[in-house]
């Protein structure tokens, strides 16, 4: 299964990224720290070049935590510092603005030595693929409703300059994804964690992909979900299982598969397996 999905508007949203770097002091990445890799969008480090930069691990709540401290050594040994947050909580956050702070001293210690008393807010730019949570971290920044959310990726769909306080003012972009995934599996990773519109795949797939990942890595959390006392090695024999415990039936009381798959999705994004990371570095 081959998953592309790259709107007209992140195509135009590209473009106005690459022309206001100019005015950006420091760049947020925000990455899901369920699938870090996976939700890096390899054009950002073309576009961005050498701008400063800060990896931002969101849904950190809902990532197997161990592995999230994995991923911030890993970044660390890349010379990127990551943070682990959770932007719906608010967990984190508060030290974002620390830590851009910190990383642009030098660079504002040299505005004050030219004799500008009065700096102007630090210009920090948000960056990251549709659903990940980018305008629920600049509400949660502003402390206020500013930034449209939803549970749909691709909420976002024009730049916006945010005021956070007096210290930061942060650039709003929609999601960027890129125009193919190379890598199927990184494709299927993303539409398991929900970073792709559901209406335009085939959840069938999915579910597989996401299955055969918890039979791999969570079996006891698979087993104990789904009241499953031995897990199936044929992925059919799987899903007949799960529908008929979880009543995920059609006519004549065969397994609706679509069902399965739905109920597995809805399962895994709403953490009832517990917390999952899809990918260690």
């Amino acid at each position: 299964m081959t998953i592309q999905w790259f709107p007209g508007h992140m195509a135009k949203a590209k473009r106005e990224l690459q022309e206001k770097l100019k005015l950006i002091d420091v760049v947020f990445e925000l990455l899901d720290a369920r699938i870090p890799m996976s939700s890096r969008n390899p054009m950002i480090d073309e576009i961005l070049a050498n701008k400063p930069r800060i990896v931002l691990l969101n849904k950190a709540d809902m990532a197997d935590e161990e592995i999230t401290k994995q991923w911030i050594s890993f970044f660390a040994q890349q010379q990127l510092q990551a943070l682990a947050i959770d932007s719906q909580a608010g967990a984190g956050v508060k030290q974002i603005v620390v830590a851009a702070k910190e990383m642009l001293k030098d660079k504002f210690a040299k505005m004050a030595a030219k004799g500008i008393k009065n700096p102007r807010p630090l210009r920090a730019l948000i960056v990251g693929i549709p659903n990940v949570g980018k305008s629920t971290l600049i509400n949660r920044l502003a402390g206020k409703h500013i930034a449209k959310t939803g549970d749909k990726p691709g909420v976002t769909k024009a730049q916006q300059w945010i005021k956070v306080g007096k210290e930061m003012e942060l650039l709003d972009t929609p999601g960027i994804l890129w125009p193919k995934f190379e890598d199927e599996e990184v494709g299927l990773k993303l539409a398991t964690t929900g970073a792709i519109k559901d209406t335009i795949l085939n959840l069938q797939d999915v579910a597989v992909y996401a299955l055969r990942f918890l039979t791999q890595q969570y079996p006891d959390r698979l087993k104990e979900r789904y009241s499953l006392h031995v897990i199936p090695d044929d992925i059919a024999e799987l899903f007949d299982a799960i529908g008929k415990r979880r009543g995920c039936l059609a006519g004549g009381g065969t397994v609706d598969y679509d069902k399965v798959a739905e109920l597995v999705l809805r399962d895994i994004r709403t953490e009832k397996l517990g917390r999952l990371s899809f990918e260690k570095p």
